[in-house]
């Protein structure tokens, strides 16, 4: 992109301010901000004038799942209908790993975290390890698109080279990088990170189809023939990915998605709870959990949003298309963001100062027309990793390990 082009594109969406530094900036960053400039999507600043608009939920009622006895009578034959799609090349593995360990006291990628007491056990190393035993089970290797971050790409692929992969043949992964979104004050003008770059933050895990379709990678998807994708986040190290017995359930059930659940521990539990809205498969988010839903029973006398989603989904993908860019809603999220002042001063925020723009995945499963929800055993398969110590911890997840028979 040239510097008239640039200015243009600013113009037009009254982002001028962004080139405010151009003149003290060297050779090297010049280039790097007006590339920036043209992959930068400014039309997400428009949504600002409306910053509720994908939280007006329609009507919530209650979604049941298929649940573990159901699953148990049927899973041979659940099970052989998946291994014969994954033996046909009709199944892809998605992992959304374009976070960092910040919040775990890291600079790496979170996938890069190592969560071993008595040697060196990488969170991608157990994912790796996990689908390795659905390879071995199949007797052929799974696609594994990993999507990783302008902050994380660099680091995650020489990580995965240095480790030869955890493996994994190599041949039968992809990454690509997750879009990025544009950070904004309340006023909406785009924060500047620094006299040359633009303040920006991921597009939302909702973003993972566009981000796959806009760098070329969904080109792969189709020249193999793959017609599932199996979408899985980085944090749950006890997660069975690209299980075989939750892609036959799905594909007997008709369904458009499939989305693995666990029972929830309490009604107010940090995870989305499946559910249906305006009659449609959906999530209602744990904040979005008024006490009537809370307190709300089913027929078997049990807490009717009693399933919450582990961000382990299955996604037909030719249903995909469709709902890509415009249709999915747009969530404006109140954030502290770090920047630089009118006169190129850090500013460190100790209080939300503007928005971020995300898409998210749950706002997939609503698009789409039907939903598989398929209960899994917690103790078994959920284990994420969000904080340090307590709930959701490096802590709780070694725990679980340990419990499920794996060294660490």
């Amino acid at each position: 992109m040239t510097y008239q082009e640039a200015e243009k594109k600013l113009a037009e969406y009254g982002q001028t301010h962004v080139l405010r530094y151009y003149d003290e900036l060297d050779g090297r960053e010049r280039k790097e901000l007006l590339e920036q400039i043209g992959g930068t999507d400014f039309s997400v600043l428009r949504y600002i004038g409306n910053p509720g608009e994908a939280l007006n939920r329609g009507k919530i009622s209650p979604l049941g799942a298929m649940e573990l006895p159901e699953i148990e009578a049927h899973r041979e034959e659940y099970t052989e209908r998946g291994l014969a799609a994954i033996r046909g090349g009709k199944l892809g593995a998605v992992l959304l790993a374009g976070g960092m360990g910040t919040r775990l006291g890291s600079d790496d990628p979170k996938c890069m975290y190592d969560i071993g007491l008595t040697k060196t056990v990488y969170i991608m190393e157990r994912l790796i390890v996990n689908l390795q035993e659905v390879v071995r089970q199949a007797g052929v290797s799974i696609p594994l698109f990993i999507m990783t971050s302008e902050k994380n790409d660099a680091k995650t692929r020489a990580f995965m080279k240095e480790h030869d992969y955890f493996g994994y043949d190599s041949g039968q992964v992809w990454f690509f990088r997750q879009e990025m979104a544009p950070a904004a004050d309340r006023n909406g003008k785009v924060f500047m990170e620094g006299k040359g770059r633009i303040a920006t933050s991921p597009n939302g895990n909702g973003g993972w189809y566009v981000s796959m379709a806009r760098t070329g990678i969904l080109d792969v998807v189709h020249e193999r023939g793959i017609e599932w994708l199996n979408i899985f986040a980085v944090d749950n190290v006890l997660q069975r990915i690209a299980d075989p017995c939750f892609l036959g359930a799905t594909m007997a059930s008709g369904a458009a998605s499939g989305a693995k659940v666990v029972r929830k521990v309490t009604p107010d539990e940090k995870v989305g709870a499946i559910c249906l809205e305006d009659g449609k498969p959906s999530i209602v988010e744990y904040y979005d959990m008024t006490p009537e839903l809370m307190d709300a029973k089913n027929e078997k006398g049990e807490p009717a949003y009693n399933f919450g989603v582990i961000l382990n989904y299955l996604f037909r993908e030719k249903d995909l298309a469709r709902i890509m860019d415009e249709k999915l809603p747009m969530h404006v999220v109140n954030k502290k963001i770090p920047h630089i002042d009118e006169n190129g001063v850090p500013v460190s925020p100790e209080e939300p100062n503007g928005f971020k723009f995300e898409q998210l995945v749950l706002d997939m499963i609503h698009e789409l027309d039907s939903c598989l929800p398929y209960e899994v055993v917690r103790e078994h398969e959920f284990a994420p990793i969000k904080n340090r110590k307590g709930v959701d911890s490096v802590e709780s997840a070694r725990d679980l390990c340990r419990r499920n028979g794996i060294e660490l």
